[in-house]
């Protein structure tokens, strides 16, 4: 990947009234990566991006694009195009007046808007719809009409704010595909906003989880999950189980079971994902191995989230994954006893 920082957010932060709504921002996209800022709803990420986008100014900070300082143009000045949630088409135009809409205030020649409008349409799986009105398409479709207007102009920088949410859950998986493939095949640097953590680690390069206006981490979907910086990233990213436990002398301890863990003595916590708890025939001489009890399943399709109890465990519940195939073999079922291997190596604690 070309690392030339293509955009560089500078401590940007912004404040509406008493609110602050972003704290000191710092953040280097690459030239042709893929990003998306993760949160929960009120994170601050919408609100990053339009700041991006120059449809808000930060109250405080700087913005770069390439070497061109951004701080305080407004957005005909700024080398994006940006994709709403909502589509934002002009209802009463034709699906080729709604695509060369920005490349028509730009007094592109007839012949060029025209030709630009056929390849893009094809682009995004739509040729021959110029004519229709964005009301005759599906959700699906509308937003691949919003997404090639936004390409229209052939912008360094695509913006698209939680593109995919007002759509179906097969839509959706299908769109974002499309967008990730499109996005590889014309180099386009691309920022994205999703409340969807797995569209998120579907289609990003790298992630900016963001929490209460700021940046609790970045890095690839496989650094955020396999390495949350903090209890809220394990929490958010994934499924996870949370014990209490205890540090002492070298050693976590949580019911009867014990890892070695430097660090000074007191209560922690444990954020151990499903996964890494293992349902396998167990060798011999193999530690961290304890018996369970399943107290209920649940169905997810190929695989099930079963939840167990163990004396090994104290009081504390544990949730893993297993194949409905593992379970169908061994005729496991509600209150059946397993045998489960904890991994030590994928325990986090906080």
């Amino acid at each position: 990947m070309n690392q030339t920082t293509f955009l560089d957010l500078r401590n940007v932060s912004k404040e509406f009234g008493n609110f602050t709504a972003l704290r000191d921002i710092n953040l280097q996209v690459r030239e042709g990566e893929f990003i998306c800022f993760l949160g929960p709803s009120g994170c601050g990420k919408t609100t990053l991006l339009r700041i991006i986008a120059g449809l808000e100014i930060q109250t405080t900070g700087n913005i770069f694009q390439g070497q061109r300082d951004i701080s305080r143009l407004p957005p005909a000045l700024r080398d994006c195009g940006i994709v709403f949630q909502s589509y934002a088409l002009f209802p009463n135009l034709h699906v080729a007046d709604n695509v060369a809409y920005g490349l028509v205030n730009r007094k592109t020649p007839r012949g060029e808007i025209t030709r630009r409008v056929t390849e893009l349409l094809k682009l995004v799986g739509l040729p021959g719809s110029e004519a229709k009105f964005p009301g005759q398409l599906s959700g699906g479709q509308q937003q691949r009409i919003a997404l090639a207007r936004a390409l229209a102009t052939a912008p360094g920088l695509l913006l698209l704010d939680e593109p995919l949410s007002a759509l179906d859950a097969l839509e959706r998986i299908r769109l974002r595909q499309e967008i990730r493939a499109l996005q590889q095949k014309l180099g386009v640097t691309t920022v994205m906003v999703t409340h969807d953590q797995e569209e998120a680690l579907s289609v990003a390069d790298r992630i900016v989880v963001m929490n209460h206006g700021a940046i609790e981490q970045v890095g690839t979907p496989l650094d955020i999950y396999r390495e949350p910086a903090s209890p809220f990233v394990a929490d958010f990213v994934g499924k996870v189980n949370v014990l209490p436990a205890r540090r002492s002398q070298g050693q976590l301890q949580f019911g009867a079971m014990q890892l070695p863990c430097a660090g000074e003595d007191r209560e922690v916590r444990v954020y151990l994902r499903p996964e890494d708890v293992l349902a396998r025939p167990i060798e011999p001489g193999d530690a961290h191995v304890f018996d369970a009890c399943i107290d209920k399943i649940e169905f997810l399709g190929s695989h099930c989230h079963v939840h167990v109890h163990s004396a090994a465990l104290g009081s504390n519940k544990l949730m893993v994954y297993l194949s409905l195939n593992f379970l169908s073999e061994r005729s496991l079922q509600v209150g059946s006893t397993i045998t489960l291997k904890l991994l030590p190596e994928r325990v986090k604690v906080f």
